[in-house]
This record gives structure tokens, C-alpha cells and sequence, in this order.
């Protein structure tokens, strides 16, 4: 007699991820093992257990991940400045990787033969699962229900999964639904599609207060001013006004620094990789604290070439982690330069937090580039510039321009002037 097949699903305990665990089992005769990662949603947990098991799991891992992922996710991409297309810190995207690797895992202990998950066809989070699991366990199946035509059909709508749960039992809430999904972590909170999907619609307007959870509108933060200080070394923050702190304890610290002053709102409309445009508002009061910090310590720390290399791998760098490539051989290697490129990045950032806004207040490092005897405007006390080199350095950079003006004229340069 054969084996009963076993696979592991990534579970929330919403509607949806609850019809997916009843109609999998269903479809393939499977044990399903349900699989929540807290990677800092919070109380979106309470109750998981008993509703996973009343659902037809056999077993339901919730494993608190919060540390790994400062660590080992977060902190890295910080190091390497990336956030896609000039304004997407990465929140969702750097998640996805963590949650399917400890999906391979959870299968590699229980001998499940394949995972499942609940994005949909049209999304960036089915591709950033697989892709992990093409790294790591490329002989897993995958189990994606929203590009099977049958579950499609099934299920067309909300009152469809309403009526499943109910007719097999299904302890969900079956609510209106709200007018726009959400998605938290440690990093930051999505909100996306319903009311959303209108790029003309106003989604910081004070009608639309209650939909945010981390920050208060910029108009209702403190008149005062807040000063922090965040500590580097090597690129990573290590404490916060004076207090030593791992990266979960730095994100937990900033965030509510962040929230309390309005900082890190986004309201953008980002390229999916599957091809579509979607709008996405985001609020990630933390990591825009962190981002703006460790720009500053760079500024004073890190050599000029080095950091023009590593800023024009930025947008590279933060397309593949939003397409789903972390654990890519491309990936893996920009971030040994990364790295290396952060071997001096020590110091100090004090940075002003007012109305939504993140300023410089001061900053200072024993690895410090800047040299104020050289950059004066004063006489150089050090003689290390002569102002009289600058002559030929311009003479020289000037060389090629002289003699293309001579060979086709300065006329038709002029004409592309505007």
C-alpha cells in the first residue's frame, strides 16, 4: 500500500489559504502540513492552531522567524541601498525567500514531496516561492491552486469560498470583505487591489486614516522634532541612541520611532515582473529610517569609486531580489562586493525625524574620508591640494572636447543645445 503524499502549505489561516488546505487535501488524498512564518505580523496569529487542525491539518509549524529575517534578510539589503524603482523598500519581496526556504526545510523533515501556496497567477509572490525552491529543492513539486483552471473555476469569488467553508465546516470569518488586501512583516505593511487599484484615489486623504497600522499621517505627527542616533559598524546599525541592539531590536526600535513621526509612506505604481503595472501603498517607518542613516554614514566613510560601482548595481540588485532571485549565483556575488564595499562603513548618524520627513542632524566616524584641512576654502594647512594642479587636470579632461569641436565644429554642438 502506498504511502499517503505529504505536503507542506504556506498557511495565514484567512479564507483563502483555509479553502486552499481543505481542497488540496481534497484533490490529491494528501497530509497537509500547514506552515505560518511570524516574521513580525503580530497578532494575526492568535488561533491559528486550533483553526488549522478543525481545517484537516495534521500538523501546524508557526515558527518565529523574526531574528533570521532582520539578520540574514533585511540588514544585508540594506547594505547593498536597494530599493526598486526609486521608491519600494522591498518589505514583501525580501520575505518571500525566507518563508519558502524554511518551507524546504519543514518538507526535508516530515518527507513531504511537495509545497503549496496560495499566490495568485497574476502576482510577483508565486514567482519569488519557486524560484527559491528551484535553488534549493528542485525536486519538490509545486502546488499553486490559482493556476489550476479547476480550482479557477470552482472558486470565481469570494461567495464561492464562503460557501465551501461552510458547507465543510470551516471555521473562518466570513466577513464583508475589506476594500483592499494588506500584508505585514518586521520590514513594513502592503496595501494593495479594492479600492486601491484607482491611481487617482487618495490614499493618505483623512477619510482613509484607519487603513494604516504602523505610522501616523505626517499631518498628525508631534510639532516637535525627534533626534536619534544610530550607530554602524561595518554597515550594519548595532545600537540606537546609545543602546547596543541585535537587528530585530534595531527594526522594533525604529519602527516605532518611524510610526510615532510619520516617516516612510509610499503610495507608488511599481512594474510587476509578470508584466503588469499595480499600485502598491506602503509604510515602512524603520527601514526608511535605516536606508536615509546608512546613506549618511557612507557619505562619509566610503571611497568615491567604490560607492559609484555599488550605487549603479543598486537598481540590479533590488530587481532581483523583487523578481524573486535571492538565492542566485548573480545575487550571491553582488553581495560579496557589497560586503566588501562596507568594510569601513563605522561611525555615527544623528538623524531628525519631523512630519513624515528624515533629515541629517550630524555625522561622525573614526573611518571619516572627509578632511575639512583639505576641503576648506580657507589656505590648506596640510598642502595636500594645490590649487595650481587643477589647471592641467582640467587641460587634460578638456583634451577630447577641444579636438571635437576642431573636427566637426562647434556649430553642430550648439544645435543640440536647448
Amino acid at each position: 500500500m502506498s504511502k499517503q503524499k505529504k505536503i507542506v502549505l504556506a498557511y495565514s489561516g484567512g479564507l483563502d489559504t483555509s479553502v486552499l488546505l481543505s481542497w488540496i487535501k481534497d484533490k490529491h488524498n494528501a497530509e497537509m502540513i500547514a506552515f505560518c512564518a511570524d516574521i513580525g505580523q503580530e497578532d494575526e496569529l492568535k488561533g491559528l492552531k486550533q483553526k488549522a487542525m478543525k481545517t484537516g491539518a495534521s500538523k501546524l509549524y508557526i515558527d518565529d522567524l523574526q531574528a533570521e529575517f532582520a539578520r540574514d534578510f533585511i540588514y544585508p539589503m540594506m547594505q547593498a541601498g536597494a530599493i526598486y524603482e526609486g521608491q519600494y523598500y522591498l518589505g514583501t519581496s525580501i520575505a518571500r525567500p525566507l518563508i519558502a526556504k524554511r518551507m524546504v526545510e519543514i518538507a526535508r523533515k516530515e518527507g513531504a514531496t511537495a509545497i503549496a501556496h496560495g499566490a495568485t497567477g497574476k502576482g510577483n509572490d508565486q514567482v519569488r516561492f519557486e524560484l527559491t525552491c528551484a535553488a534549493l529543492a528542485p525536486d519538490l513539486e509545486i502546488i499553486a491552486p490559482w493556476r489550476n483552471e479547476a480550482f479557477r473555476k470552482d472558486f470565481p469569488g469570494r461567495a464561492e469560498m464562503i460557501a465551501y467553508c461552510a458547507d465543510h465546516k470551516i471555521p473562518v470569518e466570513a466577513s464583508a470583505k475589506k476594500p483592499y488586501s494588506s500584508d505585514r512583516n518586521l520590514l513594513h505593511i502592503s496595501y494593495e487591489a479594492g479600492i486601491l487599484e484607482d491611481p487617482w484615489m487618495d490614499a493618505f486623504a483623512p477619510a482613509n486614516k484607519a487603513m494604516f497600522k504602523l505610522s501616523v499621517s505626517p499631518e498628525d505627527a508631534p510639532n516637535k522634532p525627534e533626534y536619534v542616533e544610530l550607530e554602524f559598524r561595518q554597515g550594519d546599525c548595532i545600537a540606537v541612541n546609545g543602546k547596543k541592539l541585535d537587528p530585530l531590536g534595531v527594526m522594533r526600535t525604529l519602527n516605532k520611532l518611524g510610526g510615532r513621526h510619520g516617516v516612510g509612506r509610499v503610495d507608488m505604481v511599481e512594474n510587476r515582473f509578470v508584466g503588469m503595472k499595480s499600485r502598491g501603498v506602503y509604510e515602512t517607518p524603520g527601514g526608511t529610517i535605516l536606508h536615509f542613516a546608512h546613506r549618511q554614514i557612507e557619505s562619509l566613510t566610503m571611497d568615491r569609486e567604490v560607492m559609484h560601482l555599488r550605487d549603479s548595481l543598486v537598481p540590479r540588485y533590488a530587481t532581483l531580489v523583487y523578481n524573486g532571485f535571492w538565492y542566485a549565483p548573480e545575487r550571491l556575488a553582488l553581495q560579496a562586493l557589497i560586503t566588501e564595499s562596507q568594510r569601513n562603513v563605522t561611525g555615527t548618524v544623528r538623524v531628525k525625524l519631523y512630519k513624515g520627513g528624515t533629515y541629517v542632524a550630524g555625522r561622525k566616524s573614526p573611518r571619516s574620508l572627509y578632511n575639512p584641512h583639505i576641503a576648506t576654502m580657507e589656505a590648506d594647512p596640510t598642502k595636500a591640494y594645490n590649487q595650481d594642479d587643477a589647471t592641467g587636470f582640467i587641460r587634460l579632461n578638456g583634451l577630447r572636447l577641444r579636438v571635437n569641436s576642431k573636427v566637426n565644429g562647434v556649430a553642430n554642438l550648439s544645435k543640440t543645445v536647448r
